[in-house]
């Protein structure tokens, strides 16, 4: 370090320099850039605009692409169709949707069915009662 006091001379821009130093940075950079060659469509939904209405062109009809409407159904398919696993930790909530036991309506364990007494029954009619006096107004 220069000593206190004292300020720095710039040295003029060697040209040299720059131009190896220029040199270097493009080689690093071609060193992890790749060349992709293969394209696909970005399946997004696609807007088909109609003519205007009082253009004289027509169009005669353009016939589907079985591979482009395949490639279509897939994107707009759901993850759990696209992937074999999840691909984000939210995707793993309810990934498998399937129930673990086959559900019985008649045990009792699992199905807790509404049960009428005396007294609900009596408040249902009477709530009944009031909707039907209320729609008479």
């Amino acid at each position: 370090m220069s000593a206190p006091g004292k300020t720095k001379e710039t040295e003029p821009v060697d040209i040299v320099h720059q131009n190896a130093i220029f040199v270097e940075r493009i080689r690093k950079e071609q060193r992890s850039q790749k060349l992709h060659t293969e394209f696909s469509i970005n399946p997004k939904k696609l807007h088909i605009l109609t003519d205007k209405p009082m253009s004289r062109i027509t169009h005669e009809p353009t016939k589907e692409d079985p591979a482009f409407l395949k490639l279509i159904k897939a994107a707009h398919s759901e993850p759990t169709k696209k992937y074999t696993h999840p691909m984000t930790e939210s995707q793993e909530i309810g990934w498998i949707s399937t129930p673990l036991i086959v559900s019985d309506r008649s045990d009792g364990r699992l199905n807790f069915a509404r049960k009428k007494t005396d007294i609900t029954q009596y408040m249902n009619a009477a709530f009944h009662l009031k909707e039907q006096t209320q729609n008479l107004r």
